[in-house]
């Protein structure tokens, strides 16, 4: 069982092609430490095929013939991305996946690492935000969209849609999460 001096967590944001890694791509990673906000990571990655979403392009502005030509390889972009991880994440320790809507990042994670290495240096460890938040906050699911945390946590920030940029700002927004959560207990005692 992984204790709180052995967990290392990492915030992650994925932009893709469409919504599911096996038909879709992977098209760039952005992290950070959330001990420490200026330990990032962020690479973008070739498609794996064509196939892409319009709405989804839309959104995160990458090109997937610039991507194709420039990006990189998915297997080097995944190794790179793992020695960032335990460095990182630093001796003894192990990288927790922290997302904004983890099911979304983590899924496309997770098949890349297993795809192209066979391993997820994450384990089996993700942890959601927003349903942190629900228990935190004692809300319902409908009040847990960056349209309801912006204000209280990013004052009103919209998101970006870079992976890197949009990985700093959850991770803003749990740090202060979890200082609520300490606060909460302290007053309870």
């Amino acid at each position: 069982m992984l204790n709180d001096n052995q967990a290392a967590y990492i915030s992650v944001d994925v932009e893709t092609a469409g919504p599911n890694p096996s038909q879709y791509s992977l098209l760039s990673i952005g992290a950070c430490a959330l001990h420490a906000l200026d330990r990032t990571f962020y690479i973008e990655i070739q498609p794996v095929n064509d196939n892409a979403i319009p709405q989804a392009m839309e959104i995160n502005q990458l090109s997937m013939e610039k991507l194709a030509q420039e990006g990189v390889e998915p297997k080097e972009a995944m190794l790179r991305f793992e020695a960032w991880l335990l460095t990182t994440a630093g001796e003894g320790k192990r990288p927790v996946f922290v997302a904004f809507n983890a099911a979304y990042d983590w899924m496309f994670v997770n098949d890349y690492f297993f795809r192209y290495l066979g391993r997820n240096p994450f384990g089996y460890t993700a942890l959601d935000i927003k349903s942190y938040f629900m228990g935190l906050a004692g809300v319902t699911w409908a009040h847990t969209s960056k349209a309801h945390l912006s204000p209280r946590y990013l004052n009103n920030q919209p998101l970006t849609h870079n992976a890197l940029q949009d990985a700093i700002d959850q991770a803003r927004m749990f740090n202060q999460m979890l200082a609520e959560a300490s606060q909460n207990r302290r007053e309870r005692r």
